[in-house]
Order: C-alpha cells, then structure tokens, then sequence
C-alpha cells in the first residue's frame, strides 16, 4: 500500500526520480550539531549558570528563601501527578505525529513514531532556534524511511499548523475571555487583549496562505520560462508560501475528516498546562485555572529566544504574566520552577536513547533498502498524486 495523502498534496519532486530521491535518502546523513570543546564548555556553562539563577539566585531575590527546600516541602502527591499529566502530554504528541504522518504498510509504526518524537522533543530541549532542531531530526528520519521529501515538508507544515492552532486558538479565546470579564481572573488589556490581536493575524495570515492557489508554482514555473532572470527567482521564491498553503490545505483537510488522532494536539497542550496546574497545588492555592492558561502560552513565547529549549526565557515569561495577574509571586515562581523542572529534564533523558535507538532504526531502513534487487521500490517510498486523503 502506499503513502495516502490529502488530495492536492504535491509530492513528486520536479526533475527527479523516485530512484534518484531513493538514494539520495540513503546517503543523506542525520542532523548533526558540530561542537568544539569552547562551544561544548560554553554550553555547559550557560546551562549551569541558568539552572543555578532560576534556582538559587533568583529565589533569593524574590523573597523565596531556598527554592530547592521549599521544593522538597511541596506535596508529592501533586509532583507525582505532574509527572504522570507529563507523560499523557508526550503520549498525545506521539499519537498527533501518527495522525499526521501517513503509514499504510510503511516502516513508521508505533516503535519508530516513538523514537522520531522522543528524539525530536530531546533534541528541541536541548538546542535553540525555536525548536528547529527538533523539526530537521524528524524530517530526516521520516525521509529516510522512504517518504517523498515534498510530503515530509507538506506534512511538517501541517503538523505544526495543528499544533499552533491549538495555541493560537487559546491567546484568542482566553484573551477575549479575561479581557471582557467573561473568564475570572481578570488582567490588564496589555496581557489579555493584546495577545488575543496577536492571535487573530495569526489566523488571517494561516487563511490567506491557505487561499493561495494549488498550482501557483506550476503557473510561475511557466511565466519563468517565458521570462528572465528575475522571474525565475520570483518563482523560486514562490516555492516556500506554496508549500506552507499546501500544508494548511492538509490540516484543514485532517480536520475536516474527523481524525481522532488529531485530538493529539489537544492533549499535547492540555496535560502539560495541567502539569503547571498541578504544580500550584503543590505549593499552595492555585489562581484560576484561565489565568494559568493565559500565563503558560505567554510564558511560551520565551521559546523564540535564542536559548537551549527556551532556558530561562519561559520560566521569566511565565513569571512575569502570573505577576501581570497579581498572583502571589513566591507561589508562581515555585510553581513555574517546579513545572519546568518535569517539562524541560524530564524527555531528556528517554529522548536522548531514543536518538540513539533512531539512529539504529535508521541503519537498518537503509540496509533492507540495499537488499532489494534493483528497481524495486519499497512500500511507502513515494505517493502517487491525487491518492486518497488520510493517514
């Protein structure tokens, strides 16, 4: 069976053969990260000093005493649940990415979509650039399971379009619901209306992407050709808003089929802000469950900042939105600590085998492929245009 696919999904790559694509895949090497001993030493430092400010100076600042006794003091029973809501939040991205991700008879099963995700958060954790590094793992591994490029690069769109609108969806519902009084908790115009704005062009830009149309490049592709030079840079520049139409186009096409997996992204967002939840009973009363919600997506932002894994950058946001609320500032920074400290540490570890354990899964891909006499293409190895929707 092969790859199926939303309809108008363009897969096939201009100018190259399904082999050509097949043995590029085989030689294609994993993302890799290129450290000397200053850059290793540096990195290590940074996390270091970061973890004892967030921990230890900062506390103290604050009026907290020693945060790591106070955490010591919290009630177990709510850590455990945190740990356990953080767990279902990584089960749900799993079953997201296997909603998203077309497998029929293909090589990403349950096992490999466990080891592309959990390498993938790891790897996110752990390097900066808004979790770009977790983005190119996860394409690689996929295109080295046999997938087309071009629907690995419709699917990631997709992918984190479902994701975002989940995120984009909460600023603008909760934002409108504190700012109007609607939702308890209240909040000034700055940290409610603001951001729920900031949603609403996030929305009209996703639907003017996805007006764009389905056969603009191969329009453009064909002006070039009767032009010069600058057309055809314009329809080499056309390619990226093309495919991120096409990968809106998918989404709303998942949703549209009533996909269960897709309430994957739900629980992705919903168990974790429940884990910050959890972590205020730990420690005392929590504020309304709306103004936790309103602070942990503000407090995400801190993930654009060029820091591993949005070190230090979230926990600040975070703390700075719960005290735009007036929530007890000692609580929210035992809170937010606490919460971060099973969020970020965590994956890192199960994430980090899992790399090593892709990368195992990877060699074997590529010696069942070299085992096939030549010609032969592996199930899943491409997608015929116009095959059926779905996953």
């Amino acid at each position: 069976m092969a790859w199926r696919q939303a309809a108008g999904e363009k897969v096939e790559e201009q100018g190259t053969p399904v082999s050509g694509r097949r043995a590029h895949a085989a030689e294609e090497e994993m993302p890799r990260v290129l450290l000397t001993r200053r850059q290793i030493f540096a990195f290590a430092l940074f996390i270091v000093s970061g973890v004892a400010f967030l921990y230890f100076v900062l506390p103290k600042l604050a009026g907290v005493g020693t945060t790591v006794h106070r955490i010591e003091r919290g009630d177990p029973w709510w850590i455990a649940v945190g740990v356990v809501l953080e767990l279902l939040s990584f089960a749900g991205y799993v079953v997201l990415f296997r909603a998203v991700f077309p497998h029929g008879e293909g090589r990403v099963n349950w096992r490999e979509s466990y080891e592309i995700t959990m390498a993938g958060l790891a790897a996110t954790r752990l390097f900066a650039a808004a979790g770009a590094g977790g983005v190119a793992l996860t394409a690689w591994a996929l295109r080295r399971s046999g997938m087309a490029p071009r629907l690995v690069a419709c699917r990631m769109v997709a992918f984190m379009v479902l994701l975002y609108v989940v995120y984009a969806g909460s600023l603008l519902i909760d934002g409108i619901g504190l700012g109007s009084g609607l939702f308890p908790g209240g909040g000034a115009f700055a940290i409610t209306i603001v951001p729920a704005i900031v949603a609403a062009l996030l929305f009209a830009a996703a639907g003017a992407t996805y007006l764009l149309p389905g056969d603009l490049e191969r329009r453009l592709e064909g002006w070039a050709c009767r032009s010069g030079r600058v057309a055809h840079l314009v329809a080499r520049a056309v390619t990226v808003p093309a495919l991120a139409a096409s990968g809106v186009r998918t989404a709303i096409d998942l949703i549209r089929a009533r996909e269960p997996g897709l309430l994957g992204a739900l629980a992705w967002w919903g168990f974790d802000i429940s884990v910050l939840w959890a972590m205020f009973h730990a420690f005392g009363s929590p504020p309304p469950f709306t103004v936790i919600w309103m602070a942990y997506f503000v407090g995400m932002l801190g993930n654009l900042l060029p820091l591993p894994g949005g070190l230090g950058g979230v926990e600040g946001g975070m703390i700075g939105a719960f005290a735009a609320f007036n929530v007890d500032f000692n609580l929210s920074v035992l809170a937010v600590l606490s919460y971060r400290g099973i969020s970020f540490w965590l994956p890192t570890l199960p994430g980090t085998v899992a790399y090593f354990q892709l990368r195992r899964t990877v060699a074997r891909w590529r010696d069942e492929q070299q085992a096939l006499p030549p010609g032969v293409a592996r199930a899943g190895s491409s997608a015929p245009a116009g095959a059926l929707q779905g996953s």
